[in-house]
């Protein structure tokens, strides 16, 4: 079973990854999480283990090949410009937290 295999019927749609999936993903070490927000917020705070690879400068073409692809912003909207980015570069192995970084925090995970 994939990555993605995982994740049919957990999220509200085949671009997304819901919370649980993103933490078991994480937990795992089975997916490459990419925090699409501006070098000053990454700074200030994103989830341990996240690539800082700003919105500003997205190039999909550059996207890790090795495992899925996981795009989270501060609450969205970014990450899922940077997911249509990936689609258009034709990358179907890429999904986006809607969540967000602050959803991630919400649910009581820690950011540094």
């Amino acid at each position: 079973m994939g990555l993605f295999d995982m994740f049919k019927g957990e999220s509200s749609g085949a671009d997304e990854i819901s919370y649980a999936d993103l933490a078991a993903a994480m937990q795992a070490q089975s997916c490459t999480l990419i925090d699409v927000r501006e070098h000053s917020e990454f700074a200030a705070g994103h989830v341990a283990g996240a690539e800082n690879r700003p919105l500003s400068g997205f190039d999909a073409a550059r996207l890790p090949n090795d495992k899925p692809v996981i795009l989270i912003c501060r609450s969205g909207a970014r990450s899922g410009q940077a997911l249509a980015k990936a689609r258009a570069a034709g990358r179907a192995d890429v999904r986006h937290y809607r969540g967000g970084v602050m959803g991630w925090a919400e649910a009581g995970n820690k950011l540094v």
